[in-house]
């Protein structure tokens, strides 16, 4: 084999001996269609969500709606109705009224079809060819729009991202430059040392949290209906989660490209089905237990009821207990099975 031959072979086999080029070519692709296609299955169209608010005219409104085999309709609150609109968990919300009004939000492609369903549900039989009995009206305003939903689930995913690549990354390189064997011979304990990792690590996501709420406020206005400081509370509890995760991950890692593998194993499932860009209703609900017990989605809802809910510390006492236990476990991993060589 002539020289040109032997260094494409030594190249492809130097590709195949790195975990990252595996990673991204084969198993990357296959992960990002199983999630996407769970969430986006092309089953038999359901009916369309709808909601009545809760009001005088309601129940009438109801007894309409409930015979149109296409509609879905419950009778809540406005405030929640709004809400759920927001978060595409409905398409189309109606308040009462001589004029029945029919909120519905631009960016959502049911939201014209459950339009036109609602108002030939409520159309007398007499004037079905006149079908202008809703007054339909696009709500975009902030906390009820796409963004709104958007920014708290990249704070989260943006936190998640920077400590497990910035916390696994630097102790692989300084177990791969010998400088963890030399920390070793100190008579520093173990947990001193994770310990200062994490709260190096929740000090800079400070900075994160505070740089990431002036700059959705400032150039999307995306409002903040409960407190700075409980959301950066919250912040603070999912950098030291996933520098936690960082922590364990790089436990036994010897090389960059390893480390690399690794926190994409852990991360990029949680990116996709953890409700960062889409709700994570879309996913089948025997799935939702386990979507429900990861800690990005814990953060991700957590962050969403702070910002957009009004939600106090007080209410998330369960994802706070999620983001505990994914914080405590790891650490307890880590001291038994981290080595410094």
């Amino acid at each position: 084999m002539n020289a040109l031959g032997q260094l494409v072979l030594m190249r492809l086999r130097m590709l195949m001996r790195q975990p990252e080029v595996l990673f991204w070519t084969f198993i990357f692709p296959v992960v990002t269609s199983l999630f996407l296609g769970l969430a986006f299955r092309n089953d038999s169209l359901g009916p369309v969500r709808v909601a009545v608010a809760e009001g005088a005219g309601a129940p009438a409104l109801m007894a309409k709606l409930e015979g149109v085999p296409e509609l879905s309709a419950e009778v809540v609150d406005e405030a929640s109705a709004r809400r759920r609109l927001a978060r595409g968990q409905l398409s189309l919300v109606l308040l009462p009224g001589a004029v029945p009004e029919a909120l519905v939000d631009p960016s959502q492609a049911e939201g014209r079809t459950a339009r036109l369903l609602v108002e030939q549900a409520l159309a007398a039989p007499e004037d079905a060819a006149r079908p202008a009995v809703v007054k339909a009206t696009p709500v975009s305003e902030p906390g009820n729009r796409y963004v709104d939903f958007l920014i708290p689930g990249l704070l989260g995913l943006s936190l998640m991202s920077s400590s497990l690549w910035v916390v696994a990354g630097s102790l692989v390189a300084m177990r791969g430059g010998k400088l963890l064997k030399r920390l070793a011979a100190t008579p520093m304990r173990r947990s001193q040392f994770f310990l200062s990792y994490m709260l190096a690590r929740a000090g800079f996501a400070l900075a994160e949290i505070l740089f990431f709420c002036a700059f959705a406020r400032w150039l999307f206005g995306v409002p903040m209906f409960g407190s700075y400081f409980t959301l950066t509370l919250v912040g603070l509890a999912g950098a030291l989660c996933f520098a936690a995760l960082g922590v364990l991950v790089a436990s036994r890692a010897r090389t960059e490209e390893a480390v690399g593998g690794l926190v994409n194993l852990v991360s990029l499932p949680m990116m996709f089905v953890s409700g960062v860009f889409f709700a994570a209703g879309n996913f089948p609900s025997w799935l939702q237990p386990v979507i429900r017990a990861l800690p990005l989605t814990a953060i991700n809802d957590s962050l969403r009821a702070v910002m957009l809910e009004g939600a106090g510390l007080a209410s998330l006492g369960a994802p706070m207990l999620v983001l505990a236990a994914w914080t405590v476990v790891p650490l307890l991993l880590a001291l038994r099975w981290f080595r410094w060589t």
